[in-house]
């Protein structure tokens, strides 16, 4: 074990930490709320804790004490004047997350080092969590900030569970996809005495093609919505497991956030606390805002997809089926625009929106797409 570079690292955490709790004491300084004045106030000796657990592994491999100073923070109490406590709380909040980064390399990196390696593997996670109670401070909408700071780089999110909710944005996605796919190659084949069949080909397996495309993707995304739902309980049941009081404080916190006195906090905190199932599903619900409960069913989520994809794709075709030449092209686009008319209405149910104007909306899309797509399909002329 290389002594020299475990204390080092160790001092660059103290740093950190030091750093940490004298902003943390700024803001409790200036804060006039009373209940954000007692959560900047815990955080600050959270981090003065982690600051002496620090100091205390380094003086036991022989390292020389630390000491702080106090012209840095003076300056940081100057700094905090003139940058306002939001401009503070957001600095804050990323030095919080960078420090949960930095933690987990010297983790990594000190792994032979058992008694640091478990320091800064603590202490990494309770500074996610300070991250994660510093974002939701930022704003009164609470809830949503709070998701959003855990879920950072998410690439989905289902704005609903419903079953009508997909059935409409199926029809939407099929009936947009096979309208474009229609016009083109109406647009190619018009001077070509078969090309009737060749747009009821082409747009019959742009409509199946949909059709399974959305039914897997529907369905896959609602495993994987179970799949994170089941990793984040695993995690946080680690977590409680590994450091329990700290679990409780940050529900305390949390509950604070939301309108709570801090005896009425600790007292709901405490007691599901004494039922650890229970706990563990508040603390995932509370901390990440996923709740089993909403999750779709990916075998309906499956199957609406792929039936309302179908049928939005199939309504462009349908004219292809019963007669031919631009005649059919002109039926294509008066159904296809009706069509886009009635999704772009039913959507309504769902956004809450005028309906015409959602309606109208998606009928300009349509004649647009139209257009567009059977110019360009003329520029590829199928005798």
């Amino acid at each position: 074990m290389n002594q020299a570079k475990v204390i080092s690292a160790l001092k660059a955490a103290w740093e950190r930490e030091i750093e940490a709790a004298h902003t943390y004491r700024i803001l409790w300084e200036q804060e006039e709320e009373e209940r954000r004045k007692r959560i900047f106030l815990k955080l600050a000796e959270a981090e003065e804790e982690h600051a002496r657990l620090f100091a205390e592994r380094m003086l036991a491999l022989g390292g020389a004490p630390p000491r702080e100073s106090h012209s840095a923070a003076s300056a940081k109490r100057a700094l905090a004047k003139a940058m306002g406590a939001d401009a503070m709380l957001r600095q804050i909040e990323a030095e919080e997350e960078r420090s949960a980064l930095q933690f987990a390399k010297h983790a990594k990196a000190l792994s032979e080092d058992e008694e640091s390696h478990a320091l800064f593997t603590r202490i990494e996670e309770e500074e996610q969590q300070h991250a994660s109670i510093l974002h939701s401070l930022k704003s009164p909408d609470e809830p949503r900030t709070r998701l959003e700071a855990i879920m950072k780089g998410e690439k989905w999110h289902r704005s609903t569970g419903s079953w009508i909710g997909d059935a409409i944005y199926g029809l939407n996605d099929g009936l947009g996809a096979v309208f474009g796919v229609v016009s083109g190659m109406a647009g190619a084949s018009s001077h070509s005495p078969e090309g009737h069949k060749v747009v009821l080909a082409a747009g019959s397996i742009a409509m199946l093609a949909s059709a399974l495309s959305m039914g897997t993707s529907a369905f896959m995304a609602a495993r994987s919505e179970r799949e994170v739902y089941q990793a984040e309980i695993g995690r946080e049941k680690r977590e409680i497991e590994l450091s329990p009081e700290h679990e409780i404080e940050e529900l305390q916190l949390l509950y604070q956030l939301k309108g709570l006195t801090e005896n009425e906090a600790v007292i709901m905190a405490n007691r599901l606390a004494e039922k650890p199932e229970q706990f563990l599903k508040t603390m995932v619900q509370e901390e990440l805002g996923l709740s089993e409960q909403h999750f779709p069913n990916p075998v309906t989520g499956a199957i609406t997809a792929s039936l309302s994809t179908a049928i939005g794709g199939a309504i462009p075709v349908l004219p292809f089926f019963f007669t031919s030449g631009m005649k059919a092209v002109f039926l294509a686009a008066l159904v296809g625009m009706a069509g886009h008319f009635a999704v772009g209405a039913a959507k309504s149910l769902v956004t809450a929106r005028s309906w015409w104007r959602s309606g109208l909306e998606m009928t300009l899309v349509a004649v647009l797409s139209g257009v567009i797509t059977f110019g360009l399909g003329m520029l590829f002329h199928i005798q």
